[in-house]
């Protein structure tokens, strides 16, 4: 197992590995039907316009995993609403995306609960400016992989002198693992949008830590 610096060669594997693990680490299928416009929402941003805060997880000359991350939030924020938010929009409506009954579902789930303000938190990037996502293909976790990914990330924020980094799950698994790490709880509530598959709200832990 090599834990290394992300290159472009990764992206299509970065890509994919998004895809199958991004319904609470499982396959994205379950909710959605357009692997192409999920795929580059999850991770466009880190890939193409900061690809040098992220890491790769190598094993059996392949990725089999990734942590994806920004040093600046605020950054983050801005280029996806100028540069890639109405891009990846002009492309779900050309490819039909949205006329697929399983992303409409969707789509109108969380529709409600922005109505609901479900989605506001607050705001972390003055104490906690980075921000990381990591995902592992299914056969390679409980393997300590995370932790390396995790340790790789924390000592380049330290090198670049970022103040501090905080993330959100919707995993009971996953909080508990940046628990154990002393990352602290910063925020929690509560989500509507997958009650329509899992009949039931989904909690959202923010936690962070300082460098």
């Amino acid at each position: 197992m090599i834990i290394r610096k992300f290159n472009r060669d990764d992206r299509e594997a970065v890509r994919k590995i998004a895809w199958e693990t991004a319904y609470m680490g499982e396959p994205a299928s379950a909710f959605f039907d357009s692997e192409e416009i999920l795929s580059e929402f999850l991770i466009q941003y880190f890939t193409d316009y900061e690809p040098q805060s992220c890491f790769i997880a190598e094993a059996e000359n392949r990725a089999v995993g990734y942590l994806i991350g920004t040093k600046d939030i605020r950054q983050l924020e801005g280029v996806f609403r100028d540069k890639i938010f109405k891009p990846l929009l002009r492309r779900a409506f050309s490819s039909g995306a949205f006329l697929k009954i399983k992303n409409l579902t969707f789509g109108f789930n969380c529709l409600i609960s922005v109505l609901r303000r479900e989605f506001v938190m607050p705001d972390f990037s003055k104490d906690y400016p980075a921000t990381l996502h990591i995902n592992l293909e299914k056969y390679w976790r409980g393997q300590n992989i995370g932790s390396k990914l995790i340790s790789a990330y924390l000592d380049y924020l330290s090198r670049e002198r970022v103040r501090g980094v905080h993330l959100a799950t919707m995993s009971n698994r996953a909080a508990g693992f940046f628990s154990q790490r002393g990352f602290n709880l910063l925020h929690q509530a509560n989500r509507s949008y997958f009650r329509y598959i899992l009949k039931k709200d989904i909690p959202i832990y923010v936690y962070g830590t300082k460098l």
